[in-house]
Parts: C-alpha cells; sequence; structure tokens
C-alpha cells in the first residue's frame, strides 16, 4: 500500500514524502542504492534533512516468510542483531542497516532483496528467482553463489550479488549520471559478456534469447534498486548504457 505521506520511527523530526525519482540514491534504512519509488524529507521546508528510504525500508512488515526459506520467520530490524559482521543471503552484500532477520536459522535479507519478484516479466521473455541454479552466470561465469534470476530458456543467468557488485563498482558514476555528466564506465552492460559467452560457445552468433535476456537484466537491476518497473528500468538502462 502506498501513502502519500508518513512518519518513521528512524526520522522522527518530521514526516516523510512519498517521492519518485529517475536518479539514485542511498536509502538511509539499509543503506543500500535505490532508484524510483522512495520517502523522502528533503529539507526544503526544515532546513538541513536529506533523508530517503526504499519503499519496502519505509513501510516494513514485523515479520515475514519467504518461499525459499519455508522454516524461517524473518523479523524486522533497525541494525544486524550481535557485533558480528553479517551479510545478505540473497546478494551476499553487508548488511549494515534495516534488515530481515531469522533468528532460530540466523539467515538475514535486505528488505529490498526479501522483497525480489519471484518472476521479472517484460512481456516478451520472463525470469524467475532462484536460491541456487546449477549453471554459470553470465557476468562472473560462477555457478552457484547467490540467488539468481534465470530466463524461462534457461540459457540466461544472473547473479543477485552479481548486480549488486556492479551497482557498487558503478556508484561514483551513477552519481555524475544525475549531473547531466557522462558515465566513464560501462560496468552494468552485460552486451559485452554476454557477445563473448556466444563467441566462445557459437562462433559469433548470438543467440536470440540472450539478446533478449540482454535488455531484462534491466528489470532485473531495478528489481534489486528496489522499484521493479518498466520505467524505472528503462531509466538504469540509459543510465548504465552510456560511455
Amino acid at each position: 500500500m502506498k501513502y502519500a505521506e508518513i512518519s518513521h520511527f528512524s526520522h522522527t523530526q518530521h514526516n516523510l514524502k512519498f517521492d519518485y525519482t529517475e536518479k539514485p540514491f542511498k536509502c538511509d534504512g539499509c543503506n543500500e542504492v535505490g532508484i524510483g519509488s522512495r520517502y523522502r524529507c528533503s529539507g526544503d521546508d526544515h532546513g538541513s534533512c536529506d533523508f530517503d528510504l526504499h519503499a519496502h525500508c519505509a513501510l516494513p512488515s514485523a515479520s515475514i516468510t519467504h518461499p525459499f526459506y519455508k522454516k524461517c520467520s524473518f523479523q524486522f530490524l533497525a541494525r544486524p542483531p550481535g557485533n558480528e559482521r553479517r551479510y545478505c543471503n540473497a546478494c551476499e552484500k553487508d548488511v549494515s542497516g534495516f534488515v530481515y532477520h531469522c533468528k532460530a536459522c540466523g539467515f538475514d535479507l535486505h528488505p529490498c532483496c526479501a522483497m525480489l519478484p519471484m518472476v521479472l516479466d517484460d512481456g516478451e521473455t520472463k525470469l524467475f528467482l532462484y536460491r541456487k541454479v546449477s549453471s554459470s552466470c553470465h557476468r562472473c561465469g560462477i555457478k552457484g553463489r547467490s540467488w539468481s534470476y534465470r530466463s524461462s530458456c534457461k540459457k540466461y543467468n544472473l547473479h543477485v550479488a552479481c548486480v549488486r557488485e556492479m551497482l557498487v563498482e558503478n556508484w561514483r558514476e551513477l552519481y555524475k549520471g544525475q549531473n547531466g555528466k557522462s558515465i566513464e564506465r560501462k560496468s552494468l552492460t552485460l552486451n559485452n559478456t554476454l557477445e563473448h559467452h556466444h563467441r566462445s560457445s557459437r562462433k559469433g552468433k548470438v543467440q536470440k534469447c540472450c539478446e533478449i535476456a540482454g535488455m531484462a537484466v534491466q528489470f532485473v537491476i531495478s528489481a534489486v534498486l528496489g522499484d521493479p518497473t518498466t520505467l524505472i528500468a528503462g531509466v538504469v538502462g540509459s543510465l548504465i548504457s552510456r560511455g
């Protein structure tokens, strides 16, 4: 459910207003990158505030279950439990803020990772979320590892962890893109990776399925960012394809 304005325990000074942005932001709840829907206190009326939350972080559930962990009950926490370093079981990245935690099993999920859609559908092809797949990832070439999105033809896989890594690697470039400056690197673009994969296995012929999947990666990235919508996927695609 979407609300135009909310109060939130993490920012008690002022209410947060729903906002929709095509520029990347850092969520002050989970400390991960976001784009699209957010709740924000901009400081326009209050002075120095510059506070953003993913929609999933702004409106969390007290507890959730997940199809991948049927015996677990995840509780929402404002900070990770204990003093040891913790990581998200979906994307393998550090947990340093808001988290869904299963006390019984010790599993942790970033709020946006916990809400990743089980199916991404762009109208032409579908990508299905798996806990593990036996095929290698098109970016890192490694089998297994973290959660993955896999095409219905089963010839294309992308780790959620790899998407996180691409976003972290390009964080500065994404920010530079906000100011109308060109983004220097193309690490988020999978075109070269896909072409290399098929040169080695298909003698330079790129399969139609993976051409579509190369476009669908935009939807995976936007889902990880917390807003798996067609519009945001296109925005992300334009950001990451500059050079």
